[in-house]
């Protein structure tokens, strides 16, 4: 009598380890080599199977429900001194005991189809349509290019439509299989889903058993639509080497498509010779999990007591939601702005659902502070040279929904968006149409600010479609004097550079800025340390190869952005900012996070230390030797220019070479000399000394230029950001007001 290879698990913990054991594997012959080792916990195994089916019907899919975000009363966006904002939610951070576990978790880890753990030539099918449908395309959330039919189309399609196709991974180590997670084909041409599958699984893939429920072959459900990701957990966990996804059923428009992973945890089996081989970890002793709102805050907080010296925690506003923006800086004299040192920041989760670099900014928080504490010279020397920002979660409303789904069932959007359903990448002030426009217009193109350009009037309104995160933000940038930073993203694998939005509204062209060379030189030096993009045999994670463009590339030459962070930090702030893609997967599994660190840590470093590229320097008042503010400094063949930061200081990042250097500002005489920049990783000091203009002789200057003089730009500039931030303070209490509203209502 034959029995499912599905019920193995219970035989053996019922039955005994010895003539249990025995007796099941006599019965398949696909398992005659395999003896059930004594080191094999098949208890756990049991637990694995109680928690997987609390609740849960075994012939039915599981699908996770996501709970709404918890509303919080919204607030300024003022930035807040010191860590008030984490001791006045200490008492939040008390989690109930018994809301812990009110949060599905999966007992086995993804087997890592969707992060490329997977080979393709670990996967197999019983056929397919063409080779871009091919069963290597099968992997949980891979997407398609633009046009259906190329080599990159979005699932595994089976060349025929009958009940006898499949889709087979081989986990080439014996693994205790607990689930499957389907989705359709991405298309945005066709639907095509799997409705209703059965599971088979073999140790060899050549004998193969149907998973039973009881008495009868277990039928899981499938999908609905081609994107939500929908989870069906094995009756009872099971240990097998192959597992293959039998559709029965589809959509009845469509053909048998889809995309999948598979959840198992790895089994220790005396006959692998490579099982005690070390797999791919991390030395460093972090917090390697994914935490939620309250948990990041309880993570920061561990962080400045462990560290209290160099790091503080501040907060820049507030989410739709009411959710904090925190942020961690460390430095050796946190809370100011010491004259000379540069400010430097990491901005992840701009999209929620891209949850890697949360995580990293939140790992390389508790690096810097233990290598500091052990004396590393690299990292106390960045600690004492550099005011280091970080910004783990922009968007916490749209991260908080994506977590609540799960890493594997987050699907592709779930979360990107913030509360009021706003692309914080696209939500900055278009810039560039105004400063191109203004070229195009003048007679002289040269006269245009190419830099400071304020925020359009329409973006100031009360009822501008401006998200809070957004406004935070752009107000943050105001405070600090930022020369470099990095926004953390996730799906791809790539490192992009302003600018972002293309001329002309082009779908695709690569639009340069002045700085060009010094963009591609950031974006390379990331890149090039990053332990997968620098494997020059490493797969693609979707359709796209960047392998060819040495894993940069333009924004705008990928996909224009009008609205970006990059290009408004660029062309509003004297910032350079970058957006790095850190891995194919944007929600990671937490066993995965520690590989993710490793990958990404250098990089991270390396990245941060570019900040001290270039010049720098001190512009002062010949008489009174005070710094002078707003001093443009201009660089000969470089249209962009730059201003000095409140204390007469400034930073000008440059490649290696000589340059000419003019530095002038309202009411003082220009200046110039000539700066050398070396191949050393540490600026070349400028300093400038500018002499004031008799006040006849600023006159007569006026009189001729027939322009608007400099510094209106100036104080337009400054205006627009007084009436963005009286705009957002006005929104928040009209938010507050409806709030207290409904509650008033909900209490009568």
């Amino acid at each position: 009598m034959e029995r499912s290879l599905c019920i193995l698990a219970s035989v053996i913990f019922l039955g005994g380890f010895i003539h249990g054991a025995k007796a099941a594997t006599d019965s398949f012959s696909f398992l005659s080599n395999y003896t059930t080792p004594a080191s094999v916990k098949w208890t756990e195994a049991v637990t694995v199977v109680e928690q997987s089916r609390d609740g849960v019907t075994p012939t039915a899919a599981t699908k996770l429900n996501s709970s709404n975000v918890k509303e919080k009363q919204p607030n300024s966006t003022d930035v807040s001194e010191g860590n008030k904002g984490m001791k006045e939610e200490e008492e939040e951070d008390r989690e109930d005991p018994k809301t812990k576990d009110e949060k599905a978790e999966l007992d086995c880890p993804p087997l890592g189809l969707e992060s490329l753990g997977v080979d393709d030539s670990q996967i197999r099918a019983s056929s397919h349509q063409r080779t871009g449908l091919g069963p290597h395309r099968g992997r949980l959330n891979i997407q398609s290019g633009i046009e259906d039919g190329d080599q990159y189309d979005g699932a595994w399609c089976a060349e025929f439509k009958d009940q006898h196709q499949w889709l087979e991974v081989d986990a080439i180590h014996l693994t205790l299989f607990t689930g499957v997670i389907l989705q359709g084909r991405n298309s945005i041409w066709s639907w095509h889903w799997v409705e209703t599958y059965k599971v088979q699984l073999s140790n060899d893939s050549v004998d193969w058993q149907t998973c039973m429920n009881g008495t009868e072959e277990a039928i899981f459900k499938g999908n609905q639509n081609p994107e939500t990701p929908v989870l069906g957990l094995l009756p009872v966990p099971t240990a097998a080497r192959f597992i293959r996804i039998n559709p029965q059923t589809w959509y009845s428009n469509g053909t048998i498509c889809l995309r999948a992973e598979v959840l198992g945890c790895r089994v220790h089996d005396p006959t692998d010779l490579y099982f005690d081989q070390h797999e791919r970890g991390s030395r460093d002793n972090l917090d390697f999990r994914h935490h939620d709102y309250k948990e990041m805050r309880k993570l920061m907080k561990s962080v400045t007591e462990e560290c209290p010296d160099i790091t503080r925690v501040y907060t820049i506003g507030k989410s739709y939601m009411g959710l904090k923006l925190y942020v961690m800086e460390i430095s050796d004299n946190p809370g100011k702005h010491e004259l000379g040192e540069p400010e430097f920041r990491y901005v992840a989760g701009m999209h929620g659902n891209e949850a890697l670099g949360r995580e990293l900014v939140l790992n390389l928080m508790q690096y810097l502070c233990k290598e500091y504490k052990k004396g590393t010279q690299r990292v106390v020397r960045l600690v004492t040279e550099t005011r280091i920002h970080l910004l783990p979660s922009m968007n916490p409303d749209g991260y908080e929904v994506a977590y609540e789904k799960g890493s594997e069932l987050a699907g592709w959007a779930e979360g990107r968006y913030s509360f009021e359903g706003i692309d914080l990448n696209h939500n900055f002030p278009d810039l560039n149409n105004i400063m191109w426009d203004d070229q195009e217009s003048a007679a002289d193109g040269t006269k245009v600010s190419n830099h400071y350009i304020p925020i359009p009037e329409y973006y100031t309104q009360e009822d501008a479609m401006v998200a809070p995160e957004t406004r935070a933000i752009i107000s943050w940038m105001q405070d600090i004097p930022f020369v470099l930073s990095a926004n953390l993203h996730g799906g791809e694998l790539v490192v992009t550079y302003p600018f972002d939005c293309t001329r002309d509204w082009a779908p695709q062209e690569d639009t340069p800025t002045a700085d060009d060379a010094f963009f591609r030189w950031l974006a390379t030096v990331y890149a090039s340390t990053h332990l997968v993009l620098a494997n020059p045999d490493r797969r693609i994670c979707h359709y796209e190869d960047f392998q060819m463009h040495n894993n940069i590339i333009n924004g705008g030459a990928w996909h224009t952005v009008p609205g970006s962070m990059n290009d408004f930090s660029y062309l509003h702030t004297n910032c350079f900012e970058v957006t790095v893609e850190l891995s194919c997967d944007k929600f990671p599994h937490a066993s995965e996070l520690p590989v993710e660190w490793e990958n990404n840590k250098e990089s991270l470093l390396v990245y941060m230390e570019q900040v001290h590229r270039g010049i720098k320097g001190i512009i002062r008042d010949k008489i009174t030797k005070q710094g002078i503010a707003n001093a443009v400094i201009k660089v000969e063949d470089h249209d962009h220019d730059i201003r000095s930061a409140n204390d007469g200081d400034y930073w000008r990042l440059l490649n290696p070479g000589e340059y000419k250097v003019v530095v002038w500002a309202e009411g003082y005489f220009p200046s110039m000399r000539r700066c050398h920049v070396g191949m050393e990783p540490h600026p070349t000091i400028c300093d400038f000394t500018l002499t004031k203009t008799p006040i006849q002789r600023l006159k007569e200057i006026r009189a001729k230029g027939e322009k608007i003089p400099k510094d209106l730009l100036l104080r337009l500039r400054a205006l627009r950001i007084r009436k963005l931030r009286a705009s957002t303070k006005a929104i928040n209490r009209r938010r507050e007001s409806q709030q207290l509203q409904m509650r008033r209502a909900r209490s009568s």
